[in-house]
């Protein structure tokens, strides 16, 4: 009832006011975490240690971004896998699953401790620490270091957190420990005159307190609870929970090349320059930061918005999406166009902010910075949101597109050729040619992201009509009795055996009458729910099927199989059936197969294939079923354990029928 209240929401409320409700808490979560690097930059550069106290930390960041990225995408697939869970009334996997997660960051992060200890120096040099500050950097780094666990730990409870109805509690944690880092920060680097060390502390403080905050949460969960036989590692379940936050790595790693290749650049053409190598190097680590902030708000903005799209496209309310779309596009441009005035007019304003205003040379050149490398931050803006908006209307391949055509794609090769052309043509001019990578980048994704935008929503326009629900879209009365599930290759006649065997048994046949049951449950569209399988693309297919939408029309016809079940005998075609049955005693799992060439013959027969197309559309459709079988199971699809009767209908569908009607017969 309390989920469908809530989709009642999503697709009748006042979207503006939607939006609002769940973006501001994620624009202040994401601004929060941002808090804990950037007020250590603003303290230190205000320091003795001036911008190259800033270069120090700037250069550790990257590698905190990587162990950032290990911790997130491990806590968002266990957030969305425990969501799953939830729709599915599963308590036993979640807690698991979560055990598994918090059990492989911690080994994870005890591994990275030890590796980053051993290469401590080699590891900031090859991130841009130079002779002058690669003693900060150390001694940064190797305190930051030894509280790499609870860092980790924090960034991964703190998602599950949110997942499991608290997100006022993950946002305490994490203003805690913001809180204090800005308390602690003056205090050790101006009052005891720690220096560097002093911003370590102060950081490693706050975190820790954050990630104690967090662990006393675990103890008073409200859907899961957590045992000691939940740290065991359980990889089959777990796997599905990595799958769930392979968008989240993607995303944290993309961060940490385009930092690792612009530093490798800055540190070779500053030395080559009146700036040196340590101007350049602090500049773009104080930009990075300021560019984190404009960039969260945006990403706030449009993970508000991810459960209204999720839910109207799953329910083909397009004219709400393209209203969600239009409104989170404002937003990100109002916000685009002020950073970008902002940075254009005044960057002294921003700049003075982080100190080091008494040296000429790393004025001049952070003026140019922000004048340059973010003149194009609106499409850098907007090119986020895309990327966004595509994962949550259920296309990561448009979503993987438009991230890393920017920032792999365009910006890494041009960060590395701009520069080399420069210096060639005028000898120290290089170092401002890395400045135009970032706008000859945000250039050409701003086309590739828009051209794919224009290109979705023409592509729903070209499909929007709906199927319309089947006559028999009812649970049909039934009796006490063996429930049989069917699942099948494409072209081997499954369904037309399903439905000999339901005649045979004098029960129903469920087959496209479980999307329709599934739509009229959950207000999702039919059209959406039967084409899961049709619209996996080849490409990333589990990160389609993670994607917060189809996860959503995946858990509604789960729940109708168990609803049809727990009416009484049936059989059911598809839908891994016989998976979300598994703990249902009376059932008969079969598997039809045949070989390739008698089922190329049949789909030519049945849907007017050529040969070739026929070929095609067998191996299509037989991967996007194994995909979803493995994603929603963890298990093989075909796999001759997993079923009671395996048979080849080549045999023909009248025999196939008889086989397994004889054996029910010999169970019962």
């Amino acid at each position: 009832m309390e989920q469908t209240n809530q989709n009642r929401i999503l697709g009748e409320e006042k979207i503006s006011k939607l939006l609002v409700k769940f973006s501001i808490p994620c624009i202040l979560s994401l601004l929060i975490s941002a808090l804990y690097n950037i007020v250590d930059q603003i303290f230190v550069g205000n320091s003795e240690l001036g911008y190259l106290g800033n270069a120090a930390t700037g250069i550790v960041f990257p590698i905190l971004i990587i162990a950032q990225a290990f911790a997130w995408c491990i806590g968002d697939g266990c957030a969305a896998y425990l969501s799953i869970c939830q729709g599915k009334k599963d308590t036993q996997n979640a807690h698991r699953c979560i055990g598994t997660g918090i059990t492989v960051t911690l080994i994870l992060s005890v591994i990275m401790l030890v590796l980053c200890a051993i290469w401590r120096e080699p590891l900031l040099r090859l991130f841009g620490a130079s002779d002058q500050t690669v003693g900060m950097a150390v001694d940064y780094f190797t305190i930051v270091l030894c509280f790499l666990p609870a860092f980790m730990l924090m960034n991964m409870m703190n998602a599950v957190i949110r997942a499991d109805g608290s997100p006022a509690v993950s946002m305490a944690s994490m203003s805690l420990g913001a809180i204090l880092n800005i308390i602690l920060d003056p205090v050790f680097i101006f009052v005891f005159k720690w220096g560097i060390a002093g911003a370590a502390w102060a950081t490693v403080i706050g975190q820790t307190v954050s990630f104690i905050v967090s662990t006393l949460y675990f103890f008073k969960t409200k859907s899961f609870h957590l045992k000691k036989a939940s740290f065991v590692p359980q990889f089959k379940i777990f796997s599905n929970a990595l799958k769930l936050g392979a968008s989240s790595f993607i995303t944290q790693m993309s961060i940490v090349v385009i930092s690792l290749v612009c530093n490798i650049m800055l540190a070779k053409y500053g030395s080559l320059s009146i700036y040196g190598q340590d101007i350049p190097i602090s500049v773009i680590s104080i930009e990075t930061k300021v560019f984190t902030i404009v960039i969260n708000i945006v990403v706030g903005i449009v993970l508000g918005g991810q459960p209204i799209l999720g839910y109207n496209i799953g329910a083909g309310k397009m004219n709400r999406v393209r209203d969600t779309y239009r409104m989170i596009l404002t937003a990100t441009l109002a916000v685009g166009i002020v950073s970008t005035l902002v940075f254009e007019i005044c960057p002294q304003v921003i700049i003075n902010i982080f100190g080091s205003g008494n040296n000429a040379l790393y004025t001049e050149y952070a003026q140019r910075t922000f004048r340059i490398f973010l003149s194009l931050v609106i499409f850098t803006c907007v090119i986020k949101m895309s990327s966004i908006f595509f994962q949550a209307v259920g296309k990561p391949v448009m979503a993987v597109v438009a991230s890393l055509t920017r920032d792999i794609v365009c910006f890494v090769p041009l960060v590395i050729l701009i520069p080399y052309v420069c210096e060639i043509n005028q000898a120290g001019s290089g170092i401002n040619g890395i400045l135009f990578a970032a706008p000859a980048a945000d250039l050409i994704g701003m086309i590739v992201a828009v051209s794919l935008t224009i290109h979705y929503f023409r592509t729903w326009e070209a499909g929007e009509s709906n199927i319309p629900l089947p006559v028999s879209a009812v649970i049909r009365p039934s009796r006490k009795g063996v429930i049989v599930t069917i699942a099948r290759e494409h072209g081997s006649c499954g369904k037309r055996i399903g439905q000999l065997v339901a005649e045979q048994m004098g029960v129903t046949c469920y087959y496209k009458e479980m999307t329709a049951l599934a739509a009229q449950e959950s207000g999702l569209a039919q059209r959406f729910i039967s084409d899961i399988n049709e619209n996996s693309p080849e490409l990333l297919r589990s990160l389609y099927l993670s994607t917060n939408v189809v996860q959503q029309a995946i858990t509604a016809q789960e729940q109708i199989i168990r609803k049809i079940a727990d009416n009484g005998s049936c059989v059911i075609v598809g839908r891994a059936a016989d998976y979300v049955l598994n703990e249902y005693t009376d059932v008969i799992r079969v598997f039809i197969y045949a070989p390739r060439e008698y089922r190329i013959k049949r789909v030519m027969e049945m849907y007017g294939d050529t040969m070739d197309e026929g070929r095609k559309n067998i191996a299509r459709s037989d991967a996007a079923r194994a995909a979803y079988y493995r994603n929603i199971s963890g298990r093989t699809w075909g796999e001759p354990h997993g079923y009671h009767l395996c048979i080849d209908s080549s045999c023909g569908v009248d025999a196939a029928a008889n086989i397994i009607c004889d054996y029910i017969n010999q169970k019962i």
